[in-house]
C-alpha cells in the first residue's frame, strides 16, 4: 500500500492516482510489488529542516528518502520507509526545465523509491546503474523528464 500525506501549507497541482501510480509502477518493475511506502508531500521549510537534522546539509532539497526496511507487525508487509518531497522545489525545478510539473514530480518520486529500494548515485557505477533503471520506469510511465542534477 502507498500512502500518501499532503502537508495543510501544499495546495497539490497534481492528481494523487498519478503519484501513487509512478510509486508502484517502481516497485512493480523492481520486484518490490508486495511492499508499502508512504509518500509526503511537503515545502521547503520542512525539508530543509529535515536535510539539516540528517544530512547536515541547511538547505532545501527535492527529495529525501528514509528507509525503515521492516515488516509491518499490523499487515506482515514490507515497509520501505518514506519518500519526502517538496512540492515547491518541484515547481521551481520543473519550470527551470522546461516540463510539466507532474512529469517532475514523477521523476522525484521514482527517484526517491529507488533509493528506498537501495539505489544510489555516489560513485560513477552506482550513478549509471540507477539513472539506467530510472530512465526505464519513466519510460514505461511516459515521463521524458530526466534528472540533470544531483
Amino acid at each position: 500500500m502507498i500512502t500518501i500525506e499532503i502537508d495543510a501549507s501544499v495546495t497539490l497541482a497534481v492528481d494523487e492516482a498519478l503519484l501513487e501510480r509512478a510509486a508502484q509502477t517502481t516497485l512493480d518493475l523492481q520486484a518490490a510489488g508486495g511492499a508499502d511506502l508512504t509518500l509526503v508531500l511537503t515545502g521547503d521549510e520542512r525539508i530543509r529542516t529535515l536535510n539539516r537534522e540528517y544530512r547536515a546539509m541547511d538547505a532545501p532539497t527535492d527529495v529525501l528518502s528514509f528507509a525503515a526496511g521492516e515488516i509491518d507487525p499490523e499487515t506482515g508487509r514490507m515497509y520501505l520507509g518514506d519518500v519526502i518531497l517538496s512540492m515547491e522545489r518541484a515547481e521551481a525545478q520543473a519550470e527551470a526545465l522546461g516540463h510539466d510539473l507532474a512529469e517532475e514530480v514523477q521523476l522525484l518520486i521514482v527517484h526517491g523509491v529507488l533509493h528506498l529500494l537501495g539505489h544510489d548515485h555516489a560513485g560513477k557505477q552506482e550513478k549509471e546503474r540507477m539513472w539506467g533503471v530510472q530512465a526505464g520506469i519513466l519510460t514505461t510511465l511516459g515521463v521524458s523528464a530526466t534528472i540533470v542534477h544531483e
